[in-house]
């Protein structure tokens, strides 16, 4: 039985309703910061530590291709500030790092990643992507890392790759978050996904269902109270600067970790 002393402390730290929290929003100011808190430096160990004991098939490196105007180095494919309306077209099969930001991208289709088995790190931000092929990322097997802030998206893409562990779908136009879409995703360390337009009702039934995860915002949205639902793993939830007025605490009953 917790105290309604350790229950109030809780909520002034993990999700305050009236003051901007201390855990501010992902901003990605260029490529390398693909890093999460406040890891900076090079990216390529952080990588290969998380792929340590991985089976990701070792390819050849494809020299002879790199997609005109794009600048193609050591796994990493850098096609930002391009003004792309699409995205390009033989990226290289060993790429483990796929910048695509500022462009002017609206459309991910179903090959766009075709052959692209070993990307760890993609970045979309910035673009117009309002649509996404069911089938998109099918042949990211071991995603980690997913990047797609500041784009027109509507709802969160179905199919994410199972492999993802990181999500960032901040600031787009999200009114919905479908039944099933986080399904066969298994564990995450976080989804970020402030900034959008979304009310409790656009969170259906069964969301989230069998999602382990760590870290979820929700901040600068439309919600009037904690959304049902949630996955019961969380140990951090953030709902600053949403429409909440009062907090029960059976809303938190479920949330065992937030206690902790």
């Amino acid at each position: 039985m917790f105290s309604c002393r350790s229950l109030l402390l809780q909520l002034l730290s993990v999700c305050s309703l009236t003051a901007p929290s201390l855990a501010l929003p992902f901003e990605q100011r260029g490529f390398w910061d693909f890093a999460m808190d406040g890891e900076v430096g090079d990216l390529t160990t952080v990588m290969m530590r998380d792929e340590e004991g991985s089976a990701v098939e070792e390819l050849p490196p494809d020299v002879s291709l790199c997609p005109f105007g794009c600048h193609c180095q050591l796994n990493v494919v850098q096609c930002s500030d391009l003004s792309l309306t699409a995205v390009p077209k033989e990226i290289p099969r060993d790429t483990k790092l796929l910048d695509l930001q500022n462009n002017r991208i609206t459309e991910l289709k179903e090959n766009d990643f075709k052959g692209l088995t070993n990307l760890y790190a993609l970045s979309l931000v910035n673009n117009k992507i309002s649509k996404v092929h069911p089938r998109a990322f099918t042949p990211l097997l071991h995603l980690k890392k997913l990047y797609f802030s500041r784009n027109l998206l509507t709802v969160v893409p179905k199919n994410l790759p199972p492999s993802l562990v990181e999500l960032r779908i901040h600031e787009n136009r999200i009114k919905k978050v479908a039944e099933g879409t986080f399904s066969g995703l298994g564990s995450m360390n976080c989804i970020e996904m402030g900034g959008n337009p979304i009310q409790n009702s656009g969170f259906e039934p069964g969301a989230f269902k069998g999602l382990k995860l760590n870290y979820l915002r929700i901040s600068e949205s439309k919600l009037t109270g904690i959304p049902k639902d949630l996955p019961d793993s969380l140990h951090e939830l953030h709902l600053d600067n949403n429409q909440i007025q009062a907090i029960e605490l059976e809303d938190l009953s479920r949330y065992k970790p937030l206690y902790r």
